[in-house]
């Protein structure tokens, strides 16, 4: 009985989860606009709301010659009694190179469908989305779009081409956005005149909700680019003649058309929640439904109105007394707005009064009325209020339109911006949208969660320190004593050099104007929030500031610390790295204290290292590298400096990799290669952690008798001096670091004989600061003991390539024995053929984990290569943040992939809304006007083959020379790009040769060479050298069937 009572509690449970889901509030956490009044971002639309702006003007020459149209007469047959309308900039332009969509194309795409490309790009950054990471997900498509005018003007030339179809079919509008982000979500165009994107917010919502799709993109795009449905519609008498939108006024007599596209990025609550997503508001509740039997096709009906409400309150659990505002459709019609403002009251009127009304507006007075796109925006500029907490004014009502009865219904217009507060309750609102077909759509939007709003914060970090990691007591830095980092690095990349630098500036403007923003939260949501691209610029500041006069000197330009930019070859392929781990004699106090302090990942592992190395030292590690004031520290004292350099450089190979920066290769000098090696697998931290300390202590305890010089020399001229001297057998090549520098080792008596030789000859010495003569004979006497404890270790061979001191080659199976780890105790350091390994396996980027840049400086005298990077990690009498950063930077503009929320994840930061892309565009536009020869280029060649022949100067056989020469014109002027652009290896389909293009590219080469070729043969020979060879081989056989006929 009791397991019964348990499954049938498990099965309630179930079902209880999915009749929440069929519920589930939907987060709405990025939109994008374009809108009259040149608005072309939210903050741009707020001020026009804010101020109560009409965005309303004539219509622009290149949209039809309104002159030519325009007659105040509305029984004029094929006139148009209005000149005014809310329009556009720039719908003739878009930014093809940057959706890689080939000129031909977007000549012949509908401006709607290039304004959803840019404005969906636009939503998805304002949601912090990356496109890569959106590749190949469920993410849908719901775009209400009703009109297609372009196709009009296209209809016009002579011969419409082949991307004719898919650039003005409703369903590739939809269909193309996804292709283009490579979305595998639903994906659909929605018609229902009027109420269009609406409804297909409606149908993101409910497809979210049945796991149909994890993220949507839902809006509408309307563009007015031929007079035909303005004639129309001035027919049917439902324009303003003055155009403007007068809703609920007495004068309301028709309304102005105008374009616009609003796009939304929706999530489920629960997941925006968990994603910790910017959460601009809440949509509760929506429902569609149809008029039915009305009065006729296009009057509205009251009563489905008042139906399409009371079911979108009653799906979002809304009660309608919780609702403060109605953004109505509200179209100004004398017919319309009573019969809206009547189904307000059914729904409203018992639930409010005069005392506490229910506000109603309509943007429509605005930016008129954007058709297909109205509802979408709508619903944003409630988006916005609902964040501003303020509703905007109501335009053009001078006096309340005495067919709505005022009196009894509690509703009010505001003509002026006014705050909206509920108290310690929430806002709620409703947005309606009606089609003209009859198709209705209301949605309930709630404010958002108050912890996920879009918001701002101060400039600093007091009011959230990083939580306190459980050490088990071994940090010497309080918790309270955690901050912010000192230094930040701002990432941002574009697909040319021009936007960068438009984008750099977009940045500086907007830290001049966002003052408020947290320095961390910028950076955060740059780096986390962008897709990067090839041409990178990295910048190192300490303040908005310093920020902002960085990005000003990139934009002139003008080179400057802690600023780096560099454009990629490719974006998919990264340079491979080599961590480079520094030896004995690089140590210093308090090295990495201000990352102990401030990075978690690197504070966590020196305390790791420090618990395992109390089993083997007197001194705990943090006391060794941290001292209190007054303290002084042993970390000079080899028993104690192995040890610490092991830790750090450990520490800061961790760091590394959780920013995602993994090496390919390791290499150490000396002491650094057990650090290499852990790092490399061999054996683990405690192992290596034991390892050193007992290698240290060994050597510590040996008598202090020896010296070490540094020598400026190669290692055969030295090792003849010592040969020569009077004592060789006490003297030892000890490292070998670059062509021209060696170090001796020994005692310090035979090792200063050698060294005053060798500056008899001239050669520059320097006496190295050690207690004892490494990797020299001096060190044999503790081999036996180490032998002892290196054979209790456990070993790997190398998981990572691993290069060898001993060898200066590639480590082998060998380093995963106690023997070879006794040998690298007094072999020399090869660290010049290990520099050679690399550079002749291709590493141009060496990384050193280490407290001081030496083994770079040494790296550049045995490589010379000028595209070879070096980069530390640290270095002394340099703020460890800014170091590391201005390493990071340098990693970034390079190519490497750096895990942004691995380096950001032990801070808590915010979301914040930052600039969109730039986006370079130019001009796609027909004219109808023009003769359409324009617009088939591949007519400038002349097709005929004997013509071809002459123009070419071919005077015997077709070589793959001259072949080459004509299809790199040919394919030139097909995809309307430059000849000097075209690389005869690169790969048809990178410039965007489809299938379409293929038909015509064939058929073209036919008729032009004479050679028959098929699409497949094209699609098969991919680039325009391999089908020039086949080609040249078909004109071959052609002629060799010829000879034998």
């Amino acid at each position: 009985m009791a397991n019964a009572l348990l499954q049938l509690e498990s099965m309630q449970s179930k079902l209880d989860a999915l009749e929440r889901a069929k519920t589930e509030p939907i987060a709405i956490i990025g939109i994008g606009c374009r809108f009259p009044g040149g608005i072309d971002n939210p903050e741009a639309f707020w001020r026009i709301l804010h101020d109560g702006v009409d965005t309303i003007t004539e219509v622009p020459k290149n949209r039809w010659d309104i002159d030519s149209y325009y007659d105040p007469d509305p029984d004029t047959t094929g006139k148009i009694y209005t000149r005014d309308g809310g329009f556009l900039t720039e719908v003739d332009t878009f930014d093809s190179q940057f959706f890689k969509i080939l000129p031909r194309e977007a000549t012949s795409l509908d401006p709607q469908q290039r304004l959803l490309l840019e404005v969906s790009w636009e939503a998805l950054e304002y949601a912090h989305q990356v496109s890569e990471q959106l590749y190949n997900s469920l993410t849908g498509v719901f775009v209400g779009i009703s009109t297609n005018d372009y196709a009009k003007r296209l209809l016009g030339t002579e011969a419409p081409d082949a991307y004719f179809g898919t650039g003005n079919a409703f369903s590739a509008a939809a269909g193309r956005l996804s292709y283009v982000l490579g979305l595998t979500g639903p994906s659909m165009a929605v018609d229902t005149a009027c109420s269009s994107s609406l409804v297909a917010v409606h149908l993101a919502c409910q497809s979210l909700r049945q796991q149909e799709c994890h993220l949507a993109l839902a809006g509408g795009v309307n563009l007015l680019l031929s007079p035909e449905a303005s004639i129309t519609f001035s027919q049917g008498r439902m324009l303003a003649p003055d155009g403007r939108c007068k809703t609920f006024d007495a004068a309301a007599n028709g309304y102005v058309r105008g374009e616009g596209c609003g796009i939304i990025v929706l999530k489920r609550l629960s997941d925006a929640i968990a994603s910790q997503d910017q959460i601009l508001a809440v949509i509760r509740g929506s429902a569609i439904n149809q008029d039915g039997p009305s009065g006729g096709l296009t009057v509205p009906n009251g009563p489905s109105q008042q139906a399409v409400i009371r079911q979108a309150l009653k799906n979002g659990g809304v009660d309608p007394v919780q609702v403060s505002y109605i953004e109505a459709h509200g179209t100004g019609t004398s017919l319309g707005d009573p019969i809206e403002v009547g189904a307000i009251g059914a729904v409203f009127g018992a639930s409010h009064s005069q005392e506490h009304p229910l506000i109603i507006g309509s943007l429509k007075t605005n930016i008129g009325h954007l058709e297909a796109a109205a509802g979408i925006a709508g619903l944003l500029k409630v988006v916005l209020q609902l964040q501003h907490q303020e509703i905007a004014p109501h335009l053009h009502l001078r006096e309340p339109n005495p067919y709505i009865n005022w009196d009894e219904l509690p509703l009010n217009v505001p003509t002026q911006p006014t705050p909206w507060s509920a108290g310690s309750e929430k806002l709620f609102a409703g947005v309606s949208s009606f089609g003209f077909s009859g198709t209705n759509a209301h949605v309930v939007l709630e404010e958002a969660p108050s912890q996920f709003k879009s918001r701002s914060r101060s400039v600093g970090f007091a009011e959230s320190p990083l939580a306190p990691l459980n050490n088990g007591g071994n940090s010497k830095v309080k918790s309270e004593d955690f901050s912010e980092r000192p230094f930040h690095l701002l990432t941002l990349s574009a697909k040319s050099r021009e936007a960068l630098t438009e984008l750099a500036t977009r940045y500086q403007k907007h830290l001049e104007t966002h003052q408020e923003l947290a320095l961390g939260d910028i950076c955060f949501s740059a780096n986390t929030g962008r897709t990067h691209f090839k041409h990178r610029l990295a910048v190192v500041a300490s303040s908005s500031v310093e920020l902002k006069e960085k990005l000003a000197a990139f934009s002139i330009s003008k080179e400057v610390a802690g600023l780096y930019q560099k454009e990629l070859q490719s974006t998919t392929t990264k340079p491979k790295v080599a961590f480079l781990f520094t030896g004995q004699g690089s140590q210093y106090v308090n090295m990495g204290r201000e990352l102990y302090e401030q990075e978690p990942i690197f504070r966590k592992t020196l305390e790791q290292c420090d618990t395992i190395l109390r089993l083997y030292q007197q001194k705990p590690l943090l006391s060794v590298l941290y001292p209190e004031p007054g303290e002084t520290s042993p970390i000079d004292e080899t028993a104690y400096t192995q040890p610490a350099l092991f830790a750090i450089e450990y520490a800061l190979a961790q760091l590394w990799k959780s920013w995602g920066i993994e090496p390919d290769v390791v290499m150490g000098h000396s002491v650094g290669e057990y650090v290499a090696a852990c790092v490399a697998g061999v054996f683990s931290l405690e192992d290596g952690l034991k390892l050193i300390a007992e290698r240290a202590r060994l050597m510590n305890s040996l008598p202090q008798d020896g010296a070490m010089v540094s020598v400026i020399a190669s290692v055969e001229q030295v090792r003849a001096n010592i040969g020569a001297s009077p004592s060789p057998n006490h003297v030892a090549i000890a490292a070998i670091n670059a062509p021209e520098s060696t170090v001796i080792s020994g005692l310090e008596a035979g090792v200063q004989a050698v060294a005053d030789q060798l500056q008899i000859e001239g050669v520059k010495t320097k006496p190295l600061k050690v207690s004892h003569g490494f990797h020299s004979p001096l060190m044999e006497p503790m081999i036996e003991e180490f032998k002892t404890v290196a054979r209790q270790v456990s070993y790997s061979e190398p998981k990572i390539k691993m290069i060898s001191n001993v060898t200066g080659e590639v480590a082998t199976v060998e380093v995963a024995t106690a023997e070879y780890w006794c040998r690298h105790i007094f072999f020399p350091v090869n660290f010049v053929a290990g520099m050679e390994t690399l550079h002749q396996s291709g590493y141009e980027v060496f990384l050193e984990c280490g407290p001081k840049p030496i083994l770079l400086g040494l790296g550049r005298q045995c490589i010379s290569k000028k595209t070879c990077i070096w980069l530390p990690s640290l270095r002394p009498r340099q703020e460890d943040w800014q170091q590391i950063l201005q390493s990071l930077g340098e990693l970034y503009v390079r190519g490497l992939q750096i895990d942004w929320k691995g380096f950001e994840g032990n801070y808590p930061r915010s979301k914040v809304t930052l600039p969109t892309y730039p986006f370079q565009r130019k001009r796609f536009w027909i004219e109808v006007a023009e003769n359409y020869a324009k617009h088939e280029p591949v007519k400038e060649i002349e097709d005929s083959y004997s013509s071809f022949k002459e123009r070419y100067a071919i005077t015997g056989h077709l070589t793959v020379d001259n072949i080459q020469r004509c299809l790199t014109d040919l394919m030139a002027k097909e995809l309307g790009i430059d000849t000097d652009t075209i690389d005869s290896k690169i790969d048809f389909d990178r410039y965007g040769i489809d299938s379409v293009l293929a038909v015509g590219i064939a058929q073209t080469i036919g008729s032009v060479m004479g050679v028959k070729i098929s699409p497949l043969d094209l699609m098969q020979n991919s680039n325009l050298e391999q089908l020039s060879k086949f080609i040249a081989n078909q004109a071959s056989s052609q002629e060799r069937e010829v000879l034998e006929i």
